[in-house]
């Protein structure tokens, strides 16, 4: 089992927080033939009443306090790249997103590259407050 991320706790809350029901945690991602184990830090669903559909999500979360941004960037857009991978072969109705805290996504998101990286790989954002354990922002 994959340690947890200083903002796992703080995600899960903000989660709850927006009227998420938290499913599976972590969420235990596999593919039939194959021996890898992986698990994505988080799967929630939520029925929204208005569209009359129940929403699945799956959430990476990653806090980016490694001595090298990029490094860490490159290892989760790899892990999100994988996750998405399985999922839509097992269950293509659950999102996944990349849950980052606002103060990193205002620093290092608002970049070029990284702005390219994620248009180019479709990924999906869930960005916090951890102060305030709230969703800020999502973005596809």
């Amino acid at each position: 089992m994959p340690a947890k991320d200083i903002f796992h706790d703080t995600v899960k809350q903000a989660l709850i927080n927006d009227g998420w029901l938290i499913t599976a945690d972590p969420f235990h991602i596999k593919l039939a033939d194959s021996d890898f184990n992986m698990y994505v830090d988080l799967a929630a669903e939520k029925v929204i009443v208005a569209e009359k559909a129940n929403h699945k999500i799956a959430v990476e979360i990653k806090s980016f306090i490694g001595t090298s941004f990029i490094n860490d960037f490159h290892e989760a857009v790899g892990q999100f790249l994988n996750y998405q991978v399985i999922l839509q072969e097992q269950q293509p109705e659950r999102h996944l997103y990349l849950a980052i805290s606002i103060d990193i996504y205002r620093t290092y998101f608002q970049r070029h590259f990284v702005q390219l990286v994620c248009q180019k790989y479709q990924l999906a954002l869930l960005v916090f407050d951890p102060k305030q354990e709230v969703i800020v922002l999502w973005k596809k």
